[in-house]
């Protein structure tokens, strides 16, 4: 399979297309006393512009669900369609363009360089996965990426002057800056105060206006709430739960 032929970025897809189906995956964790089964059979559709929490007790096995997602690990078993194509078994380089090319990530803490301004971390995901483009466009790309998260007038500012909640929003930028089809969050909100976290999530559902699915991962019963569902890992398996 090559990968042209997952197409371009979210905007590619109409709304309602299925971006990831995961079907009866499985992955356990070895390395320990007893072998111990974290995903268990799992079964999760995600749509273009669809926006779904992932909740469950610590230790549930939330992050590695992400993880698998993502391609960041790899399940014992069960299949993978990304975008209708099936992925399951990808070579780890190919695996790695894809994570480059159709993946955003935002994480609890915000992994941005110290020495460098808010627009100069957004850049560096054009490092990787985007071929060179010139100075003017990398530029645009960032500042767009910026404008959307509301705090492009922060371009210039490193992250000792912002608050936690300005710099988890450039990293949100830095997701998005490669206009990716899928966002995976994983408790992007835990170390902010409700009132931050609130606009954060209203950053993530934003990029879901253009088409990005988004998998969020949180304990914050608010924000799952306005997800567009919720589902519940437990024992290895998701469930989804009814609408309030």
């Amino acid at each position: 399979m090559e990968l042209a032929t997952l197409g371009g970025p979210a905007g590619d897809l109409a709304g309602g297309d299925a971006l990831i189906e995961l079907s009866g995956i499985t992955k356990v964790l070895k390395g320990q006393q007893e072998p111990r089964t974290i995903l268990d059979g799992v079964d999760l559709t995600v749509r273009a512009g669809e926006s779904v929490a992932i909740v469950g007790r610590s230790g549930s096995g939330k992050s590695t669900l992400l993880s698998v997602v993502g391609l960041f690990d790899r399940p014992d078993s069960g299949s993978y369609l990304l975008a209708g194509q099936d992925i399951s078994r990808l070579p780890e380089r190919r695996a790695a363009k894809l994570r480059s090319s159709h993946f955003g990530f935002v994480f609890q803490r915000f992994f941005l360089l110290k020495h460098l301004t808010a627009a100069q971390n957004v850049a560096m995901a054009l490092v990787n996965g985007q071929g060179w483009l010139p100075r003017r466009e990398r530029r645009r790309r960032v500042m767009a990426a910026l404008d959307r998260v509301g705090i492009a007038h922060l371009a210039r500012n490193r992250p000792a002057k912002m608050s936690g909640g300005e710099q988890q929003r450039v990293a949100i930028a830095r997701a998005l800056v490669r206009n990716p089809r899928v966002l995976l969050a994983d408790e992007p909100t835990g170390a902010l105060d409700t009132e931050t976290g609130a606009l954060v999530i209203d950053a993530l559902l934003d990029a879901t206006e253009r088409g990005c699915g988004l998998i969020l991962v949180t304990h914050d019963r608010d924000h799952a709430a306005r997800m567009g569902r919720i589902l519940d890992l437990r024992d290895g398996r998701l469930t989804e739960r009814a609408p309030a």
